[in-house]
This record gives structure tokens, C-alpha cells and sequence, in this order.
């Protein structure tokens, strides 16, 4: 059994003329952010491996979850791959994990994870917003063999709020 929970990143400012990676959160990213990680901390999920996009708005949600839920730093890997925005290298990454690694939390992007929810889970997801927690449970032993999968739960800010 494999778990992979994608996280979108949070609501982004576009009040600094920085380019694309360096866009920071905004206010209300960082609150949606801590509102999203402290409905999951109530779920117990641990986690084997942490993996974020090095935007600054994908790592910063990142850090607000791990900080949130007391995840170990060292759990952390920063990955290329999950600055896409198609979902194409965010597939082949998740195909890539190690197999000691069960549950694994991914923070990344739109389009790609919307996308990315859709392929491979059982409920389909008009649009993962801002700060949208996707949980998706497959019945396999590789993660190369990643396809279909259940959807877990989700946990959207606009539902919690």
C-alpha cells in the first residue's frame, strides 16, 4: 500500500515584481496554509518522505505544514520535477520514490495536480485551489506501478473556513 497526498500551494502575492519562482505568499496563503495543516495534524498521518517545487510559494507551504504537523526537516527533498505545471514531471517523480517510502506529501503546482488527482484517483476534482489538500491511497508495492488509486479525502480551505 502506497499513500501520496499532494498539497497546492498557498495563495501567492503578486504585489512584488519578482519573477515566477520568487513569488511569495500572501497573507492569506500563509492562514489557508495553517488552517489545511491543522485539519490534517487531526488525521495522525505519518509521513516517510516530503517533497516540495523550489518556488518559494510551494516551499513556503511546505515549511508551514511540516512546522505544523512537527515533521523532521531531514525528511525534506527539494525536486526540480515538482516545478511543472502539466503533471508529466510530477508523475515520473512520483515513479521515481524509493519503495521504503510509503506516504510520501508532495507540494507543488496547478495544473499538474489537479491533473495529477484526476489520473490517478477515484474522484474527480474540478480544480485543486490554493492551499488543497488531495489524499490518494493505491493498492501497490512499487511506485513505478503507480495507476489508479482511491481518493482518500480532500481538504479545501473553503471548506473548512
Amino acid at each position: 500500500m502506497k499513500q501520496l497526498i499532494l498539497v497546492r500551494h498557498g495563495k501567492s502575492s503578486w504585489e512584488y515584481g519578482v519573477s515566477d519562482r520568487d513569488r511569495p505568499l500572501s497573507e492569506r496563503g500563509i492562514n489557508d496554509a495553517l488552517l489545511v495543516s491543522q485539519h490534517f495534524a487531526n488525521k495522525g498521518e505519518p509521513m516517510d518522505g516530503i517533497c516540495s517545487s523550489p518556488a518559494n510559494r510551494a516551499l513556503h507551504t511546505c515549511m508551514v505544514f511540516m512546522r505544523q504537523l512537527s515533521y523532521d526537516f531531514r525528511l525534506l527533498t527539494i525536486s526540480e520535477q515538482l516545478y511543472d505545471f502539466s503533471g508529466e514531471s510530477v508523475l515520473q517523480q512520483l515513479r521515481q520514490l524509493p519503495e521504503s517510502q510509503k506516504t510520501v506529501l508532495f507540494f507543488g503546482h496547478n495544473h499538474a495536480f489537479t491533473h495529477i488527482a484526476n489520473a490517478l484517483g477515484s474522484t474527480y476534482i474540478d480544480n485543486v485551489p490554493t492551499s488543497g489538500l488531495v489524499q490518494l491511497k493505491f493498492d501497490i508495492d512499487s511506485w513505478s506501478a503507480v495507476e489508479k488509486g482511491t481518493t482518500v479525502q480532500t481538504i479545501f480551505p473553503k471548506h473548512i473556513r
